[in-house]
């Protein structure tokens, strides 16, 4: 029965993008098909297999110990100002960003992460059937972050087609940033976190080329990644990195202050006039995208309920409403797990707009026009992960 909602699901998937498509001839199918079983391929690897289990494993021991040296720090700084054994969230979770931006920032100026993201991007170009370019960015969101890649690939942004800037921003939103995946993993099991990291880099591509197909030509398909204007000292650098995740997790906490507030009060006023909150409510306009991503129909809503929260919020707040329903079937957390783990809400719609537009103004007005776009696209992606994560669980 689940291998029919999952082809259920993943017909679900290719209509909505089918609909939507600029172009429906333009549709290269030979790649699409080889990324979709390579896609199955690998999910099936990583959550079937003892092979998969020894690698997330080892994946999420190395994000542990990480976390754990990052608690050196923060307890140093902010030791008894929690009970012992309840460190609130924000020293536990957010903080340790700030470590593994650190470490993020010493692989950039050793020269290591530009080889890996260029080394794995060309790989990916050689699959995918597009750009080098795109390619590039899509490792490097994933490693760098949605605002930050766009710094790296500056000197190309002002020359890029509306099309080619459409899949460079898709592949931001559709990923998530290397230094907040231990976060995740403190909130969600690890094994999910690494399947939808790997399948959402594949996963993009395929919802991006029916989106949005077109043909790289030799003489476009070039990549000029931006080098330091200035050399830095390794001192600076580092204060810079150290700095750059403090303020991505104040940031965090700061929306998850704001957006916690308003759904609990907007929650209040809709189950006060209708007797259903809001997250109910929109559970069951998402169930049935739950259903054929593999969910069991009897916590469809309840898994709706959930995916909504993070399409209207983040994914942390979707995290946190995840732990809260601790009835759920490991199948239906497994699928919304992986659902869960991309940066697919609408304030990244925002933040993605802004990092182009700061680059280059007239692009990020072109980007800000195909906002929604954008979203819908990075949506599916997720969907389509979810959908093959569930064939195997």
């Amino acid at each position: 029965m689940k291998y029919l909602i999952a082809v259920l699901g993943l017909l679900v998937v290719f209509a909505l993008s089918f609909v939507a498509s600029n172009n429906k001839r333009g549709i290269r199918y030979r790649p699409l098909i080889i990324m979709i079983i390579l896609q199955l391929i690998l999910a099936f690897i990583l959550l079937n297999t003892v092979v998969g289990t020894a690698l997330i494993k080892g994946f999420s021991d190395i994000f542990k110990n990480l976390l754990d040296y990052a608690a050196e720090g923060i307890n140093f700084v902010f030791g008894g100002i929690a009970n012992e054994g309840q460190a609130p969230f924000f020293l536990g979770v957010l903080l340790p960003i700030i470590f593994i931006s650190a470490l993020i920032g010493i692989l950039q100026y050793i020269k290591v992460l530009p080889i890996i993201i260029r080394l794995i991007g060309l790989v990916l170009s050689k699959i995918n059937g597009m750009g080098k370019l795109e390619s590039y960015n899509a490792v490097a969101s994933a490693i760098l972050g949605q605002s930050e890649v766009f710094i790296s690939v500056k000197k190309q942004i002002g020359a890029l087609p509306k099309h080619r800037l459409y899949t460079l921003c898709a592949s931001a939103m559709s990923t998530v940033s290397m230094s907040i995946v231990g976060a995740y993993m403190t909130m969600i099991d690890p094994r999910y976190v690494v399947t939808a990291l790997v399948l959402n880099l594949f996963g993009g591509f395929i919802i991006a080329s029916i989106l949005n197909p077109y043909k790289v030509t030799p003489e476009e398909d070039s990549l000029e990644v931006q080098e330091e204007s200035e050399k830095q000292s390794f001192f600076e650098m580092l204060g810079e990195y150290i700095m750059d995740g403090f303020k991505v997790a104040i940031t965090v906490a700061a929306m998850l202050i704001g957006f916690v507030a308003l759904i609990a009060m907007i929650n209040g006023i809709f189950n006060g006039i209708f007797g259903i909150t809001f997250q109910e409510l929109l559970g069951y306009v998402f169930a049935p995208f739950a259903f054929v991503m593999g969910v069991p129909w009897k916590e469809a809503v309840e898994a709706g309920s959930i995916m909504a929260t993070k399409m209207v919020s983040n994914e942390f707040v979707a995290m946190l409403e995840l732990g809260k329903h601790t009835a759920m079937s490991a199948r239906a957390v497994g699928i919304v797990s992986v659902f869960l783990v991309s940066f697919a809400n609408f304030s990244s719609i925002g933040i993605i707009a802004g990092a182009v537009k700061g680059l280059h103004e007239k692009q990020g007005n072109v980007v800000a026009r195909f906002g929604l776009k954008l979203l819908y696209g990075a949506t599916l992606v997720s969907v389509l992960s979810a959908t093959i994560a569930g064939v195997f669980l």
